[in-house]
């Protein structure tokens, strides 16, 4: 029986292929660079256990001939007196990043949706969504303007007419916290509007119109369908957010705070943390192991995250 089984599902495997080989040659070009930029780079895993030096012969030879250093770069980064401080930096931001994107993108999302003049509609989305596209460096100058002690907006047009001295907010700590997360939500609220948006657009019209007949007006019908149709994609994105929670974007902790040293307890993140130590050591082993420790962990959190929900709501869980 388990032959015959295996039989038939290799004849319709290959009834599938037949028919569908077009589709399938389609999948070719992406398939390629897949392998090429996601799979090919993982063989520099083995960088994070090496004491790599670079030789002559390019990087393959130096890789294979450097000598191993078992758990050394790992030791670095976890011995370091500054370990628990960025590492909670790490997973506070971005705990309150997806807080963030989720209390604020699917409200704006509904409101979006609800603008019947198109030319408006297309303006709103044109602007939310154009930081987005701004390098972190061009974000880190306007930032800049708005918070240098001599030039910036606040200092000069906001707090010198009310009597208040001037802040240097690059010297001072407690507002961080505060600024870095603003500075995330200016740039990245766009896109993760445009997502829910596009998600809005394709629910079917028929529940709407069913509940205006049964009188419910625009905020009961956002709580009983809009809501519910769109907690897939909120935990799927939630999902692949937990799995980055501890990377850091390095233009965000790196550009806007300007690397000042003084802001480090509340902005020194891991990624800033090993960009500035590769820079003092050289060793690239030590950045290959916090890049391997952060997928890692990573990944277990995505895997753990999803068992819990699958477990709790099937129809809901990423995989």
């Amino acid at each position: 029986m388990g032959g015959s089984s295996g039989e038939r599902r290799s004849k319709g495997h290959l009834k599938y292929i037949k028919k569908h080989w077009l589709l399938l040659c389609m999948l070719i070009p992406g398939l390629v660079i897949l392998i090429i930029n996601n799979y090919i780079p993982m063989f520099g895993v083995v960088m994070a256990f090496k004491n790599f030096k670079i030789s002559g012969n390019g990087f393959i030879d130096s890789l294979i001939k450097s000598p191993w250093a078992g758990f050394k770069n790992f030791e670095f980064f976890i011995k370091t007196p500054d370990a628990f401080t960025i590492t909670r930096n790490t997973v506070l931001y971005n705990l309150v990043f997806i807080i963030l994107d989720l209390v604020l993108a699917v409200p704006l999302a509904m409101v979006m949706s609800q603008i019947r003049q198109k030319k408006f509609a297309k303006f709103t989305q044109t602007v939310l969504f154009l930081p987005y596209f701004m390098s972190w460096v061009v974000v880190s100058y306007l930032v800049y303007s708005l918070l240098s002690v001599d030039t910036g907006f606040i200092n000069n047009l906001i707090l010198k007419p009310l009597g208040i001295a001037s802040i240097n907010w690059y010297s001072v700590q407690k507002y961080w916290p505060f600024i870095i997360p603003a500075a995330h939500v200016w740039k990245d609220l766009g896109y993760g509007t445009v997502i829910y948006l596009a998600a809005i657009t394709g629910i079917n019209g028929e529940y709407y119109e069913a509940a205006a007949l049964d009188g419910a007006g625009k905020f009961r019908q956002a709580i009983y369908i809009t809501v519910p149709e769109l907690i897939p994609l909120m935990i799927t994105l939630t999902l692949l957010a937990i799995g980055k929670i501890f990377n850091a974007d390095f233009g965000l902790f790196f550009q806007v705070p300007q690397n000042s040293g003084i802001l480090y307890p509340v902005t020194n993140v891991i990624d800033v943390y090993v960009y500035n130590a590769l820079r003092v050591t050289g060793n690239p082993g030590m950045a290959s192991a916090v890049g391997l420790y952060q997928a890692t962990v990573g990944f277990i959190l995505v895997v753990t995250t999803n068992w819990i929900i699958r477990r709790r709501s099937p129809e809901n869980a990423l995989f």
